[in-house]
């Protein structure tokens, strides 16, 4: 079985091609992929060449993680789940390619565990997915609730909006959140988006980074209130530090926020399903997976573009 796929060929080099699917085995099922999004953390990582290692990093690749679409076949013992409108955190099913993360394909094979129900009418908001849970993963702490929800935020992409509105979903008080792009305040529902030289605030108790930029954390700490938390909820491919005297006195506590569970996963489907988290308004950008090779320079160079969808439809 073939599929036609985004491959990495190298750092800036994308083509879209056919590659030749692994076998189904029994507990798998085959998913044509409806839409596909593209990350502005990792992916943008992959695509410059600055990702740090990794497992599995090689070139070529293909790469996304933020797909969605239907089961249409199984192997015997997962054909129950034929017509499942599902979610797909990427694949690993190629005979000629890495499959990092794997999911930016026309059709794939995962093992049914990997296939995560969601429901259908979300269209293709439905690839955001992955960063809500990914959100509220850093929000819950792991395996461990915190009662200090986020009155800080760093960046008003897609991650430190939805950081945002899982605040106020929970109960939060609105979040300040910190934006230097002015075309990227727009959108900030319940909540205050400002550049941060309007903001003399120093006594914040959590502070989220969702920027990605290692450079700040020193900045952060003299804003932070005394015992406050900053949590690094992006993904950092320079080496993060920080002064130690200012992070001494402020007794600064420190959280890296790793990728979602599937409880994370689950408690975002039900928190969007009674209507406390919605996820209109974030992807802004959508265009036919034939121009994947635009689309992907588009995604991570126009500050205008929040979050980028590839349509399979028409392949």
């Amino acid at each position: 079985m073939n599929t036609l796929a985004v491959i990495l060929e190298a750092p800036e080099r994308l083509a879209l091609r056919a590659l030749e699917m692994k076998p189904v085995e029994a507990s798998d099922v085959v998913v044509d992929i409806a839409w596909s999004g593209i990350s502005t953390g990792t992916e943008k990582l992959l695509w410059t060449g600055t990702m740090p290692p990794f497992p599995g990093l090689g070139y070529p690749l293909v790469p996304g993680y933020e797909s969605v679409g239907r089961i249409v076949d199984a192997g015997p013992d997962a054909r129950a789940r034929v017509g499942d409108w599902v979610f797909v955190p990427g694949a690993n099913c190629y005979t000629d390619a890495r499959g990092l993360f794997g999911g930016t394909a026309q059709r794939v094979i995962v093992p049914s565990a990997r296939a995560l129900p969601i429901p259908e009418h979300l269209g293709d908001a439905g690839v955001l997915c992955a960063l809500a849970a990914t959100a509220l993963h850093a929000i819950k702490g792991g395996f461990h609730h915190r009662d200090a929800l986020p009155d800080l935020i760093i960046g008003h992409g897609v991650l430190g909006r939805l950081i945002a509105r899982l605040t106020l979903a929970l109960g939060g008080k609105p979040p300040t959140v910190w934006e230097t792009n002015p075309a990227r305040r727009a959108g900030a529902i319940g909540y205050d988006a400002i550049d941060p030289s309007e903001d003399d605030r120093r006594d914040y108790h959590a502070i989220y980074d969702a920027s990605g930029d290692a450079n700040l954390i020193d900045t952060l700490i003299m804003r932070l209130a005394k015992g406050g938390e900053i949590v690094l909820a992006g993904f950092y491919s320079d080496r993060v530090s920080f002064a130690f005297p200012a992070a001494f006195m402020k007794e600064a506590h420190f959280r890296v926020a790793a990728e979602w569970q599937p409880g994370d996963l689950a408690e975002t489907r039900a928190l969007i399903e009674c209507g406390r988290l919605d996820l209109k308004g974030l992807v802004t950008n959508r265009r036919p997976a034939v121009e994947a090779t635009e689309a992907y320079p588009q995604a991570f160079t126009d500050p205008g573009c929040l979050k980028m969808v590839l349509d399979w439809s028409d392949c």
